[in-house]
């Protein structure tokens, strides 16, 4: 098989968090091939720790309604795992702090302004507006080795989404209401949910998709030992 690193790097390279969507479904087809490849990413022994439930329709419209609903209302989190540090400290927290400002000045969400940033982060409960919604979840007897095995299958799927011209936004945030993802899809109390994803079309018109996140060097994060 000849190698062609420049499409694999186009893309890695053009895959960010997209937070608008066009009213454009995808072919049952294409989600099915896109979890086929995800699902060759590596697991330790073999595992494959992963669970995916694909929500679209009538049935993406009731979970979506519930989320929004608890989110709005300010119902109490009910998340299976704690995903962010409960001390933040630097460098993470200037890096969140970019990234959550420069979002924030995209989508007109002023400084101080919490009810407007409180309908931004409810765009997640709405999956941004994706026809697909992606949920994964984990058995919870699984140890921390299969949930890194879980990252890289959510990033394989993510990368073949790209080469197809598809855009996703991997969310935590829909994990923050565990309950209602599990009810509303009968997913056993056995398993975690691990978190959501948006899949779809990108709007182009959307201003929150202009965003490119911040990388650092790779001598900012890398040390090379050769003596």
């Amino acid at each position: 098989m000849a190698a062609n690193p420049d499409l694999v790097d186009r893309a890695i390279e053009s895959r960010r968090s997209v937070r608008g969507f066009l009213d454009r479904p995808v072919a049952q087809a294409e989600i099915e091939r896109l979890l086929e490849l995800a699902g060759r990413a590596p697991s330790g022994s073999n595992v494959q720790p992963w669970k995916a439930h694909v929500v679209t329709g009538a049935a993406l419209t009731r979970l979506t309604d519930d989320l929004l609903a608890a989110h709005v209302a300010g119902t109490p989190e009910a998340r299976d795992y704690t995903y962010y540090p409960q001390t933040w400290r630097s460098p993470y927290l200037e890096r969140r702090r970019r990234v959550g400002w420069q979002l924030y000045e995209l989508t007109g969400v002023a400084r101080g302004d919490r009810e407007a940033a409180s309908r931004q982060v409810g765009r997640n409960y709405v999956f941004f507006g994706a026809p697909v919604g992606l949920i994964f979840s984990i058995d919870r007897d699984l140890e921390q080795g299969s949930w890194l095995d879980y990252g890289m299958f959510l990033q394989t799927l993510m990368i073949a989404a790209r080469a197809r011209g598809l855009d996703t936004c991997a969310q935590a945030a829909i994990a923050n209401y565990s309950d209602i993802v599990r009810r509303n899809l009968d997913i056993p109390d056995s398993e975690a949910i691990v978190c959501g994803m948006a899949l779809g079309w990108a709007d182009p018109a959307e201003r929150a998709n202009t965003l490119v996140a911040e990388r650092e060097p790779v001598f900012g994060f890398t040390r090379f030992h050769a003596e």
